[in-house]
């Protein structure tokens, strides 16, 4: 039996990174997928930057600054208006910057997955070797009980691999709850100025919600990077989970320009409908996990299961 425990062992590991393989093409598969859509984005994005910062410069030259005092009466101030088109164009700028640290980000995925692809890119042709020394064991021993053991093998190597599969899932998963628990945090904090600012919190109230509106931006931005890392492992277990962060509307600075109970009151609705959809997509992710945590469980039974039978199998 000596024999039969060097192969099996061979085979849980080889079967085991053909799993990983076909696992890892998929993941290819899904970040490729993700950086083309961003790269879209991206593309649209800098149509709309630059279509920003061309309103800027129209307002800032001599022929749009006479056409501005001519609208005033209707639209407002000159001075007014640029601040207005300033603050658009630096909200471009700023959704722009995150999508291509987001792609970045995909890029250097799928390098590292291609590296590990390209390490095992053998591991089926050894897995079919290894099963023809199976074999030729197989019809030495003669009985039944090898066939045994060769079923037990393969079904313990897939679920030692369900088993890796759904852990990284839910780490990822984890990891991505608390990227969104920081930036639901923000957002309660944002509201809770925002609130204050409608009751006559001034300069002051609309200070502490910029700060925290922008460092909602930021987290939001990390916290879609731990979305795409938790959807491609959900994916390697044939999970659906297409999870976008809506965006953070930073859009204080004009605002402040035009300080009453109205702006005031529909920045808040702002705040509120941004931090419900952030919930939203936090409460799909807890629960997701939860989920993940009791097939696990299931897995882990199974495999004891499956250890017991081969060792019974090889002891008697």
């Amino acid at each position: 039996m000596d024999a039969f425990e060097d192969v099996d062992r061979k085979l849980r590991e080889s079967r085991e990174q053909i799993r990983r393989f076909d696992h890892l093409t998929t993941r290819r598969q899904a970040t490729a997928d993700q950086i083309r859509e961003v790269t879209e984005l991206t593309g649209r994005l800098e149509t709309q930057l630059a279509k920003e910062q061309h309103d800027v410069a129209r307002l800032e030259g001599r022929l749009g600054g006479f056409l501005a005092l001519l609208a005033a009466p209707v639209a407002g101030s000159k001075e007014d208006r640029l601040a207005r088109e300033r603050a658009e164009a630096d909200a471009a700028w700023e959704r722009l910057h995150g999508q291509r640290r987001r792609l970045e980000d995909l890029t250097a995925d799928l390098e590292v997955t291609d590296r590990e692809l390209a390490s095992i890119s053998g591991a089926r042709q050894a897995y079919e070797k290894l099963l023809a020394d199976k074999e030729r064991l197989l019809i030495g021993l003669g009985n039944e009980r090898g066939q045994k053991l060769l079923g037990t093998s393969k079904k313990l190597a897939d679920t030692q691999a369900d088993i890796r599969e759904h852990l990284e899932a839910w780490q990822a998963g984890k990891a991505a709850g608390k990227a969104l628990g920081v930036v639901l945090t923000l957002l309660s904090k944002a509201r809770g100025a925002s609130t204050w600012d409608m009751l006559g919190g001034g300069v002051v109230a609309d200070a502490i919600e910029h700060s925290h509106l922008s460092r909602a931006e930021q987290a939001a931005w990390h916290a879609q990077r731990a979305l795409d890392v938790f959807s491609r492992e959900l994916a390697d277990i044939g999970w659906v989970g297409d999870l976008q962060m809506p965006k953070v509307d930073t859009r204080w600075f004009v605002d402040s320009f035009f300080d009453n109970i109205i702006t005031d009151a529909l920045k808040h609705q702002r705040i509120n409908r941004t931090r419900d959809a952030v919930a939203s997509i936090s409460q799909w992710v807890t629960e997701t996990v939860q989920a993940l945590a009791g097939r696990s469980t299931q897995l882990e039974a199974q495999h004891r299961a499956l250890l017991a039978e081969r060792e019974q199998l090889l002891a008697n």
